[in-house]
């Protein structure tokens, strides 16, 4: 028996009579899923997620009117779910099946366009066929519960405590948890899990005795009557604290993250091992019934999380966002303590931070010069990517080694310093007026610390490529920007080039490499890098206990910066030759640099630039300087809210915070202007205990 799919959209009560009045009522016919389909269908609202409510009433009035067709339904209803197994989809569906961040993220990807389709022996055949849109449990959950339970009734159902046969929805339903408990067991005794949770050494594991708990609860189902325990039975009850046991567990490693770092695959593990307990916390009330009504509930809840799994099962977003916040957050961590050294309180601070700026405008009018003679290379696209990647790799190496400050490296590793000062004030006690005003401050200290840089690196870089082309002519006769100076200029005009644009992308490279530095420190931090160099026996045996220790500590200070400004370098400097290679017009705009090409641009036209294109010039490094910073932050700052779980809504706040400071103190932006120290309220919010 097959239902034809109707052309114009009915009601659900329309097409209850149309399929009942074609029908006659015989119990042993086989139905086929296609009617199911099309009365979901009637039923499924246009807009699930702007629709309010879902209203069954008139559904449920007919049924009750009509005897025969509710008896139709219930047939045909149980014909469909007749010997469907699920006990592998209840374990597997909506949880992480792989730690290769990666393969999952294709998978998931993959089956958005082309769904994985069971055999049709199994219940999930029949999910995906009926709710195949991610968005039907958003509807089926705005369903009142009261309506949902005399739909229920009205078709005369049976619940799932009826028999604990094998291949019945009980017995699924507990093979799928054994599945689960099974499986987080096995991977909770991994070498990497175990080591970071140092605490339960020599204890037993909880995971292991809450498996055994539970095949004996299991066993006592299968062989009473009532086919389920009392809500108070003591098994019962011990099986929740041995659950709640083995979260402590989960819970104790993810914070340990923080002491012993944690890599991509540790925390996948850990998230899919967090991922089954929750699917076991959701299924143990199923396993206790009282009453006759909450064993009816209690399979309208099974139902309901069956469909809400298929709905979830391949949902791209949530499983990004949970695999990647626990990293995040400690990648942030990292630069949120590197970032506090780029922010200036005191006079002498501001004007420390001031000299390392002109030591980096120093560095960078070098690299101005070197760059524009290895663009007189005879090599390829490739080759010359790779030139100037040395180029600036070395460069800022060179800055992070000597103590210098590069302007637009300190956004990205400020803004994680900025969101963790607000989540230290979210922690404390005080009036949230304060908790903002304290962090106006900050912010205030912070914005300066950047002005002061940005001021430095281009004061200094501007006269430094001015000598070096000046010394070049003057000893070899040779103007190196004679042919190069127009597009030098004009390059830095915002309307001219796509200055704009080629900023924006230097300040995602600046977010990245701070990306990378975090990153590099927590994968050093979680594999001991730094303990394993200090007891290297070979090292030790050469250089002596005392200058291993150094050699240690100087890896674990610079090491991540080191590799960071590596690869800072690279992308700087391969984006203008691979963007040659496929056509594209791609570059990079970077103030300091542009502050330098400015003064080849001069120094190559022999002074003979209008004055036009010379205004705009200037005027372009001070965009392309707002471009670097606004890119760079805004994306560090997202990272650490939602590294930190931090509503965005808290930014209105804090907008509203700085304005008013702003208002009060505008040059409290520009110079210290502070006469004391950091109060200790405020000292708090800078630096983390």
């Amino acid at each position: 028996m097959k239902s034809k799919p109707v052309s114009k959209k009915l009601t659900a009560v329309q097409f209850l009579e149309a399929h009942c009045g074609s029908l006659s009522v015989d119990p042993k016919r086989d139905a086929d899923i296609d009617w199911l389909v099309e009365w979901v269908r009637t039923i499924r609202p246009r807009k699930p997620k702007k629709t309010a409510a879902v209203d069954l009433s008139e559904l449920l009035l007919f049924l009750q009117s009509n005897p025969d067709c509710a008896r139709t339904v219930s047939i045909d209803l149980r014909a469909v779910l007749q010997g469907k197994r699920f006990s592998k989809f209840l374990s597997d569906a909506a949880i992480l099946q792989d730690v290769d961040f990666l393969f999952e993220l294709r998978k998931r990807i993959s089956a958005k366009f082309l769904p994985y389709q069971p055999q049709k022996d199994r219940l999930d055949f029949v999910l995906n066929q009926v709710f195949y849109l991610a968005t039907d449990i958003d509807w089926i959950q705005k369903i009142p519960a009261g309506q949902l339970l005399a739909l229920f009734e009205v078709l005369q159902l049976e619940t799932i405590y009826e028999t604990a046969e094998p291949e019945s929805p009980l017995s699924e339903m507990m093979i799928a948890m054994d599945y689960v408990i099974q499986r987080i067991s096995g991977r909770a005794m991994e070498n990497d899990v175990i080591k970071m949770v140092p605490e339960f050494e020599g204890f037993e594991s909880p995971f292991s005795a809450f498996e055994v708990e539970l095949l004996q609860i299991e066993e006592r189902i299968r062989n009473s009557e009532n086919h389920a325990l009392d809500p108070t039975d003591l098994s019962y009850r011990q099986l929740q604290v041995l659950h709640t046991q083995c979260e402590e567990f989960v819970e104790k490693a993810f914070a340990n993250s923080a002491k012993y770092g944690i890599s991509l695959r540790v925390n996948q593990n850990l998230l899919r091992i967090r991922q089954q307990l929750q699917r076991l916390k959701v299924l143990m009330p199923l396993l206790t019934a009282e009453t006759p009504n909450d064993k009816k509930q209690h399979t309208i809840r099974l139902a309901l999380l069956l469909i809400r799994y298929n709905c979830y099962k391949n949902n791209v977003r949530r499983f990004i966002a949970e695999s990647t916040q626990l990293l995040s957050y400690e990648i942030t961590q990292h630069t949120a303590k590197t970032g506090e050294h780029y922010i200036t309180e005191s006079r002498s601070e501001y004007f420390k931070m001031l000299r390392a700026a002109l030591g980096g405008g120093f560095i960078v009018g070098i690299l101005c010069i070197i760059k524009i003679l290895l663009a007189k290379a005879d090599t390829s696209f490739f080759g010359h990517a790779f030139l100037y990647s040395m180029n600036y790799a070395i460069g800022f190496i060179a800055i992070y080694l000597c103590g210098f400050t590069l302007a637009t490296k300190q956004p990205a590793m400020t803004a994680s310093a900025l969101v963790r000062a607000l989540e230290d004030g979210a922690k404390k006690q005080g009036k949230e007026g304060e908790k903002y005003n304290a962090f106006a401050i900050l912010f205030a200290r912070v914005f300066r610390s950047q002005f002061i840089a940005f001021v430095g690196n281009v004061l200094m870089a501007f006269p430094v490529s001015l000598l070096g082309i000046w010394v070049i002519q003057q000893t070899f006769g040779y103007n190196i920007a004679a042919v190069k100076w127009p597009t030098l200029i004009s390059d830095l005009s915002p309307i001219h080039s796509l200055a704009i644009l080629h900023a924006a992308i230097a300040g995602i490279y600046l977010f990245l490499s701070g990306i990378i530095s975090g990153s590099i420190a927590n994968r050093d931090k979680h594999n001991q890098v730094y303990y394993r160099i200090q007891e290297h026996p070979i090292l030790k045996r050469t250089f002596g206990r005392t200058k291993t220790k150094r050699i240690a500590k100087w890896y674990e200070k610079r090491w991540a910066g080191i590799t960071s400004n590596f690869w800072f370098g690279v992308f700087m400097g391969s984006t203008v030759p691979i963007g040659l290679f496929l056509g594209l017009n791609l570059d990079v705009r970077h103030i300091t640099f542009a502050s330098g090409n400015l003064a080849l641009g001069l120094f190559g036209s022999g002074w003979q630039v209008s004055n036009a294109l010379l205004l705009w010039g200037i005027f372009g490094i001070g965009v392309i300087g707002f471009v670097n910073f606004i890119v760079s932050f805004s994306l560090s700052l997202g990272l650490a809210f939602r590294s930190r779980d931090m509503a965005l809504s808290e930014l209105g706040l804090v907008i509203a915070s700085i304005w008013q400071h702003f208002k009060t103190k505008p040059m409290s932006f520009f110079f210290p202007t502070e006469r004391q120290r950091t109060t200790a309220t405020e000292q708090n919010y800078l630096r983390h205990d």
